[in-house]
C-alpha cells in the first residue's frame, strides 16, 4: 500500500469506524511516522512478509509494529494477532509468578498491551483477547504451532537465541506477516548464551519478501533526552 493511499484509507476508516458492542467511542491513536526512518519502517512492514527492525529504546520500533498490526486487525486484513517475546528478565529475577501461562507472561508484554489499548481501545482489546483474535503467546511455547492469516510480532528479539528466532520464523503460515524487532546494542541473556538477532538479519537480508530496517538515536520520540543519555553511556 502506498503512503498516500494508506493515509487516505486511515482517514476514511477513522471517520466511519463502527464501535458495535465494544462500549462508548474512544479517542484512538492513529499511527503516524515521526521521522524518515520510521516512515521507511512502516512502509517495509506493509510491503514485506517479514520485517526486522533494530533500534534503541524509545525509537518507536515496538509502537510501530503494534500500530501496524492494530490497523491490520481492525481492517480485518488478518484473522488473528499474535504477540510474543522471550521470557527473559532484566536484572534481578522476579521469582515464581502465580497463575496461568498467560498470567505468567503478561508482565513481560505490558508495553505491547498498553500500545494496543491506544490503537484499538481497552474494551475492544479485552473482547478480542477473549475471542482469541489477539493472543499473547510465550515464545518458548510456540514450537509445533502454525499461524495462518496472522500478524505476528516478536518483541525484544535481542533476548532470543538463534534457534528461537528460527523457530518463530518457521511458524509463519499462509497469508501471514511477521515483525521481529529488538535493540542489538543490549541484551539480558546470560553471558554464556548468545542472541540470534544479528545473525538472522545478516543471513536473511537478501531474501525477497524480507526487509531490514534500522532506527537510530535521531528517531527517539519517547523523550529527546533519551538520545543524549544513550550517546553518553555508549561504551560504559
Amino acid at each position: 500500500m502506498s503512503r498516500r493511499k494508506r493515509k487516505r484509507h486511515l482517514r476514511n476508516r477513522n471517520k466511519n469506524r463502527k464501535y458495535k458492542s465494544w462500549g462508548p467511542k474512544e479517542e484512538l491513536k492513529v499511527l503516524e511516522a515521526k521521522s524518515k526512518n520510521q516512515e521507511i519502517y512502516i512502509d517495509a512492514i506493509y510491503n514485506s512478509d517479514i520485517t526486522f527492525c533494530s533500534g534503541p529504546a524509545g525509537s518507536g520500533k515496538t509502537a510501530i509494529a503494534v500500530g501496524v498490526a492494530s490497523e491490520y486487525i481492525l481492517d480485518e486484513e488478518i484473522e488473528k494477532l499474535v504477540i510474543t517475546r522471550p521470557v527473559v528478565e532484566s536484572g534481578k529475577g522476579l521469582g515464581h509468578l502465580p497463575g496461568t501461562l498467560v498470567d505468567k507472561i503478561k508482565p513481560y508484554l505490558v508495553p505491547l498491551i498498553e500500545e494496543m489499548h491506544l490503537y484499538i481501545g481497552k474494551d475492544k482489546v479485552r473482547d478480542m483477547r477473549y475471542q482469541n483474535l489477539i493472543e499473547l503467546c510465550p515464545l518458548e511455547y510456540m514450537r509445533g504451532r502454525n499461524f495462518h492469516d496472522t500478524f505476528m510480532v516478536l518483541d525484544e528479539a535481542q533476548n532470543a537465541t538463534f534457534e528461537q528466532i528460527k523457530m518463530f520464523l518457521t511458524r509463519i503460515g499462509q497469508g501471514s506477516k511477521a515483525v521481529i524487532n529488538g535493540d542489538i546494542s543490549q541484551t539480558d541473556l546470560p553471558e554464556d548464551c548468545s542472541g540470534g538477532l544479528i545473525t538472522c538479519v545478516e543471513k536473511l537480508a537478501d531474501i525477497k519478501g524480507v526487509s531490514i530496517c534500522n532506527l537510530g538515536d535521531e528517531d527517539i520520540v519517547r523523550n529527546t533526552i533519551i538520545g543524549e543519555i544513550l550517546t553518553q553511556l555508549k561504551g560504559s
